[in-house]
């Protein structure tokens, strides 16, 4: 399963090429596609839970 923090950068790369771009058809389906992973994302857990590295000890994740 793809994170949160992934799937609301990719839509908010596409809303950026959806500003740059002149043609707006293209630009509706990207800001569509956008929406689609945004509403993906919102269910998600605001940090991804994938597994820790092996060399991570689990009293050590605050990320100081």
């Amino acid at each position: 399963m793809l994170g949160k923090t992934y799937l609301t950068k990719q839509a908010s790369l596409l809303l950026e090429f959806a500003r740059t771009t002149s043609d707006s058809d293209l630009s509706a389906k990207l800001i569509s596609k956008a929406a689609d992973l945004k509403s993906q994302a919102d269910p998600l857990p605001d940090r991804d839970q994938g597994p820790a590295a092996p060399d991570v000890s689990p009293g050590n994740l605050s990320g100081s």
